[in-house]
C-alpha cells in the first residue's frame, strides 16, 4: 500500500490518504463506531450504496470542468474499482459505483495523481462548487466566472471552518442573468455584476434550498466587490458551524437557520464575523484557470452526411456561437447522465482533433464542449455519431434530468432512470417538434428529496407509493410549474397529484397535448401554468391517478420484475455525527494536535478555528455525561455556561461564552492564536482531570 501513497508530490493531499487509510484500520477493528466513521468517510467522498457492502465514489470537479486526461482517468479508475459507468451528476460531479471501502484509499491516490480529488465531495462540508457550463464562453457574460469558482473551491477545501458543520453548504456561479446555474435555490447563489465604474461584483442569493421543502433564495447584495466574495463566504460558513442545527438534521440547513433567526439577525452574525476572518480582502487570480488548449486551425475533409435532415436538428439544438465569435460550443446530450468507460475512451479519441481541452459538464447531465471552428462542425458530428452521442434536443423537454433513484441510492423510492429513458422516447415518438421546445424542463427524482431537482422543473416527477388492494404501488408525485427565470429569481414546482409510475407516460402525454392545444402563441409554459391555474391540471389528470383499474403489472415498478416493496434505507447526503462522550474527547485532543500544528505552521487563522473546536468538543462531552444534548455550537457554549460555570462544578478566569467567543472579536494574529490556544490547552485539561475524578 506504500507505494501508491508515496507517488504523491502534495504533502496534503498525501496525509489525507494516509489518515483515510488509517480511519478505515480503525472502524474494521471497532475503534471508530460506525456512525462518526460515517461522516468520516462522507466527508472524503464515500457515500454508502444501496447495495450492501460496496461505496459509491463522488469525484468532486469544481464547476464541472474536467480535461482529456483526467476524463480517460476516470474511466480507467471506473474499470479497476468500480462498475466500468460514469454518472454525471446534477452538481457537475462524476460518481462510480459499487467500490470496496478498503480500496478506495488506492483509488484516491490514483486519481490524484492527475489533479483530481475526492475531498469534501460528500458529507457535511462545502460541496462542490459549481457554475454555468458555459462561463468563459458565454455572449452575455459580464466576466468569465470560471476562476471566481476556482478560487472558492481552493480556499475552503480542507479549511478548517467547514469541515464538520451541522450539513452541506452549496454554491453556484452563474455566468448571467439567465441564471442557468440556479442561484435561487442555492445557499449561497452569484450572480455576476458590472457596476456604472465598470468594477466587477456579485448579486447575492442567500439560504436558498429544494429537498423536500423548498425554499427561494434570498437577495442580500445587488453587488458585492468581487475582492469581498471570498470574505463573505467564509463569515457565513462561521456563522453557519456555530449556529446551524446539528442533532435533526432535517432542519439543518442555512434555509432553516434563517427560518429560525430571521434573515437580518443571520445577516448581523455574518457582519460580526468579519473580524475573524483569515483575510479581509481577497483578490481573484484570474489566471488561476488554464486557459484550453485549442485546436490549430485546418482544413477539415468533406464529409459526406448520411442524414442531413439530423445534422440540421443537431445542430440547431445542440450548437451555440461562442462570445469568441470565430468558435463554437458543443453541447452533448448523455441519456439519464451514464456514460459506459469504453464509450467515454471512444468519445475523447473521438473528440480530440476538433475540441478544445477543456470538457464542461452540465447542470442537466450532459457535455459542453468548446472552441469548435466552423468548418469542424461536420466532422464533430460524424465524429460523435460514431460514438453513438450526437442525439439532438440537448436541454429541451426531450432532455431529461434524473437520480440514479432506486438503482443504487439508499433513499430512493421507486425507480427514476428507466422512467428518464422510457419519458424520452415519448417525446421522440410523439412529440419529435419538441425537441426545439427549451422552456420545458422534465426532471425526475426517485424521492422528494431533489437530487434530481424536480422542484425547479416545468413538470417534475419524484418517486413515491400509494396503496391499493391491500399492496403498495410504486407512484410518482406530479409536480408542475417551476423553473428559472432569471436573475436569482426562479419558481418552486406545486404538487398537483400522485399517480402510479407506469401511468408517467400518460400525464407526459396529457400535459403536452393540452400544451400544445391551448397554450396560446409565444406563450411559455409558466404563463400557460399560471393561467391555467394548478386547479385546472389535477382535474386534467385526476382520471390517470384512479386506483379502481389498476393492472398487475402497475405493481411492479420500472425497470424491475419483482412486486415492488418499499425499501428505504438511512440517507447519507449529510452524514451523522455521533454524540458519544469517548469520541468526543479524542476529536478534542485531535483537533487540539491540529491546533497546535497549524501554529507551528504560521497559519494563525486554522490554529484559531481548531482551538475553538477543543473547546466545543471538550464541553460537549461533559453535557452529554449528564445526559444534555445541545442541537447548535452556541447553544452548547450556553448550556456549559448555566451547567457547569454558573453551577461551580468548574472554575474559569471568566464566563466561557466570553472565552470562547474571543474568536470572532479579534483578528487572527499570532498573539491571539498563541493566547487561544494556550486556553483551549488548559481547557482541556481541566475537562479530562473532571472526567478522571467522575
Amino acid at each position: 500500500m506504500e507505494s501508491f501513497r508515496t507517488e504523491l508530490e502534495n504533502p496534503f493531499v498525501q496525509k489525507d490518504i494516509i489518515d483515510l487509510e488509517k480511519k478505515i484500520n480503525d472502524f474494521r477493528s471497532g475503534k471508530i463506531h460506525d456512525e462518526r466513521f460515517r461522516s468520516l468517510r462522507l466527508a472524503r467522498g464515500i457515500y454508502g450504496q444501496r447495495q450492501p457492502g460496496v461505496q459509491m465514489i463522488r469525484i468532486k470537479l469544481p464547476f464541472g470542468k474536467v480535461t482529456f486526461k483526467q476524463l480517460l482517468r476516470i474511466a480507467d479508475i471506473a474499470d479497476e474499482y468500480a462498475s466500468s459507468n460514469l454518472h454525471l451528476t446534477t452538481r457537475q460531479d462524476i460518481q462510480i459505483h459499487y467500490v470496496s471501502l478498503d480500496r478506495t484509499p488506492e483509488l484516491w491516490a490514483k486519481l490524484e495523481q492527475d489533479d483530481i480529488t475526492l475531498r469534501e465531495a460528500c458529507g457535511n462540508t462545502v460541496r462542490n462548487v459549481t457554475s454555468s457550463p458555459n462561463a468563459g464562453i458565454d455572449p452575455e457574460e459580464p466576466f468569465d466566472v470560471s476562476p471566481y469558482a476556482q478560487a472558492v473551491f481552493a480556499y475552503f477545501l480542507r479549511n478548517p471552518i467547514c469541515q464538520e458543520m451541522g450539513r452541506k453548504i452549496k454554491i453556484s456561479f452563474s455566468s448571467s442573468d439567465k441564471d442557468t446555474a440556479y442561484s435561487y435555490i442555492h445557499d449561497l447563489g452569484f450572480i455576476p455584476k458590472l457596476n456604472e465604474k465598470c468594477e466587477r461584483g456579485f448579486k447575492v442569493l442567500f439560504a436558498g434550498g429544494l429537498g423536500a421543502q423548498p425554499f427561494l433564495a434570498n437577495a442580500i447584495h445587488e453587488f458585492l466587490p468581487e475582492d469581498q466574495l471570498i470574505p463573505f463566504i467564509e463569515s457565513v460558513l462561521r456563522v453557519f458551524d456555530r449556529y446551524g442545527e446539528r442533532t435533526n438534521r432535517n432542519k439543518a440547513r442555512l434555509k432553516y437557520l434563517v427560518q429560525k433567526l430571521g434573515l437580518d439577525e443571520v445577516l448581523r452574525l455574518v457582519e460580526g464575523e468579519r473580524i475573524a476572518n483569515k483575510v479581509k480582502t481577497f483578490p481573484i487570480d484570474l489566471t488561476c484557470v488554464a486557459l484550453s488548449n485549442i485546436p490549430a486551425a485546418q482544413d477539415y475533409p468533406q464529409i459526406n452526411l448520411n442524414n442531413e435532415n439530423h445534422y440540421k436538428h443537431w445542430f440547431a439544438t445542440n450548437v451555440v456561437q461562442q462570445k469568441q465569435n470565430e468558435f463554437y460550443a458543443v453541447y452533448v446530450k448523455i441519456r439519464v447522465g451514464d456514460i459506459k468507460t469504453d464509450q467515454a475512451r471512444a468519445f475523447v479519441n473521438a473528440i480530440k482533433p476538433y475540441v478544445a481541452d477543456e470538457i464542461r459538464i452540465t447542470q442537466n447531465q450532459g457535455l459542453l464542449l468548446k472552441y469548435v471552428p466552423k468548418n469542424a462542425l461536420p466532422s464533430l458530428y460524424q465524429a460523435l455519431i460514431d460514438v453513438d452521442l450526437a442525439h439532438a434536443g440537448f436541454d429541451s423537454v426531450a432532455d431529461i434530468t434524473t437520480c440514479p433513484g432506486t438503482d443504487t441510492c439508499n433513499l430512493g423510492i421507486s425507480n427514476s432512470m428507466t422512467l428518464a429513458e422510457v419519458l424520452e422516447e415519448v417525446i421522440y415518438e410523439d412529440f419529435p417538434e419538441l425537441i426545439y421546445e427549451k422552456s420545458i424542463k422534465i426532471k425526475i427524482s426517485g424521492c422528494m428529496n431533489s437530487c434530481g431537482q424536480h422542484g425547479l422543473a416545468e413538470i417534475g416527477f419524484h418517486g413515491s407509493s400509494v396503496k391499493a388492494n391491500g399492496k403498495v404501488v410504486p407512484a410518482v408525485q406530479v409536480m408542475l410549474g417551476g423553473g428559472t427565470v432569471g436573475d436569482g429569481i426562479g419558481r418552486v414546482a406545486e404538487r398537483v397529484i400522485k399517480v402510479p409510475s407506469k401511468r408517467a407516460p400518460q400525464v407526459l402525454h396529457l400535459i403536452l397535448n393540452d400544451f400544445k392545444a391551448n397554450s396560446f402563441e409565444e406563450e411559455n409554459f409558466h404563463r400557460y401554468y399560471d393561467r391555467q391555474g394548478k386547479d385546472y391540471f389535477y382535474q386534467l389528470l385526476k382520471p390517470v391517478a384512479d386506483l379502481t383499474t389498476l393492472q398487475n403489472n402497475e405493481f411492479v415498478d420500472w425497470g424491475h420484475e419483482e412486486t415492488f416493496e418499499t425499501a428505504i434505507g438511512v440517507g447519507e447526503c449529510a452524514g451523522v455525527v455521533i454524540d458519544l462522550v469517548a469520541t468526543l474527547l479524542l476529536e478534542a485532543e485531535e483537533k487540539l494536535d491540529w491546533a497546535k500544528q497549524a501554529f507551528e505552521n504560521e497559519a494563525y487563522a486554522d490554529a484559531i478555528y481548531h482551538s475553538y473546536a477543543v473547546f466545543i468538543s471538550g464541553a460537549k462531552s461533559l453535557l452529554l455525561d449528564k445526559g444534555i444534548n445541545s442541537s447548535t455550537q452556541i447553544g452548547v457554549i450556553r448550556e456549559f455556561e448555566t451547567q457547569f460555570v454558573e453551577s461551580g462544578e468548574i472554575y474559569l478566569t471568566s464566563s466561557f461564552h466570553d472565552i470562547v467567543l474571543q474568536i470572532n472579536k479579534n483578528e487572527p494574529s499570532l498573539a491571539f492564536a498563541a493566547h487561544y490556544l494556550t486556553a483551549a490547552k488548559q481547557f482541556l485539561r481541566q475537562i479530562n482531570e473532571i472526567r478522571v475524578i467522575a
